[in-house]
């Protein structure tokens, strides 16, 4: 909750590793208590932002919103055919994609 407080985004990048590192979470476990997280946190976001009188702008709210429900169902359905030890290498070289693309993107401005 720090993490994604501090940085402003989601912390899986960071407290995925430390949940299975520091806290010898498996990855499964580790991955669903960082997307908690994350869950809690957007809501509490909504809940502020719906009481400030500003109006929600739902044509931009309802195609994410619906991404993350369909991802959330894939990845149920996919978890159940994809081991720890696998899900911990797609993560770590997604994660190195995510860095490669930022330096090069940092490179080139």
């Amino acid at each position: 909750g720090a993490v994604t407080g501090f940085l402003g985004v989601g912390g899986g990048f960071l407290a995925v590793p430390a949940l299975v590192s520091v806290l010898g979470l498996t990855m499964r476990r580790a991955v669903g208590t960082s997307l908690l997280v994350i869950t809690v946190n957007s809501l509490a976001a909504l809940v502020a932002r719906t009481g400030t009188g500003g109006g929600l702008d739902w044509a931009l709210i309802g195609p994410f919103t619906g991404a993350a429900i369909l991802g959330a169902w894939d990845g149920k359905r996919l978890s159940a055919k994809v081991s720890g030890d696998s899900l911990q290498r797609a993560f770590a070289g997604v994660l190195l994609a995510v860095a490669g693309g930022f330096i090069r993107s940092r490179r080139s401005a």
